[in-house]
């Protein structure tokens, strides 16, 4: 891309983008600058001046493969539909039997992040944007009648630990859980959390919700995307 001119905000796009690229074909540990560079065809020294250290472009990369996930987690949680169709949804779509999350992508960030206070700093904040738009509408589902589930943000911090759980298991190795499987887990917990029978058949989905099934991959290949 050398020669064409871009602005501040779309070279650091770019370079964010390439930045995940690079995570998801080397891992967090081994990928350095210059592969960031070379890959745009810039000089070393263009990537530090927009992210003075790889620590710091790291750490951008992330966010923004997060950031589209968590528009999309926000675009299926404000329907205008019944929290619960909402919450299935978007369990449903978080899931490592979904198609949300990349979810190798956030296996790297959280083994970095052991290391990484500045990458921590931002798998957690993000962490905590999933958790809290889940529980709003858990809060928002128990308060209408449509279940009961006195403690929504410890409701909405165990499922997203059995997912994240869940995705670790599957991403990391091959076959070790039948996807039919995960996916009747998760919807027995959301049950469980919804104080709801779990052998209860679903409702039918009418149109709506059938096009706001997701048809891109907290996506498998999140450039940027999830999410968590």
């Amino acid at each position: 891309m050398t020669g064409v001119r871009l602005s501040v905000a779309e070279r650091r796009a770019e370079m964010l983008v390439a930045t995940v690229e690079q995570i998801e074909l080397r891992g967090v540990a081994a990928v350095r600058i210059a592969d960031v560079a070379a890959a745009l065809g810039v000089s070393n020294a263009l990537v530090l001046y927009h992210f003075s250290s790889k620590e710091k472009l790291l750490a951008a990369a992330f966010e923004h493969a997060a950031r589209r996930d968590l528009i999309r987690l926000r675009k299926l949680l404000g329907r205008r539909t019944s929290a619960l169709r909402r919450l299935r949804a978007a369990v449903r779509w978080y899931a490592p039997t979904g198609q949300a999350k990349g979810w190798r992508l956030w296996i790297e960030g959280w083994s970095a992040a052991l290391r990484e206070p500045t990458l921590r700093a931002v798998t957690r904040d993000l962490d905590q944007q999933w958790k809290a738009a889940l529980a709003a509408v858990i809060a928002e589902g128990s308060a209408a009648g449509e279940f009961h589930c006195p403690d929504p943000e410890g409701a909405a911090l165990r499922l997203t630990a059995l997912l994240d759980g869940l995705a670790v298991q599957m991403t990391a190795y091959d076959a070790a859980l039948p996807r039919a499987k995960a996916r009747r887990w998760t919807d027995e917990a959301l049950a469980r959390e919804l104080g709801l029978n779990p052998t209860q058949p679903r409702p039918r989905e009418g149109r709506e919700e059938l096009r706001e099934q997701p048809q891109e991959t907290r996506t498998q290949n999140p450039t940027p995307s999830p999410t968590p």
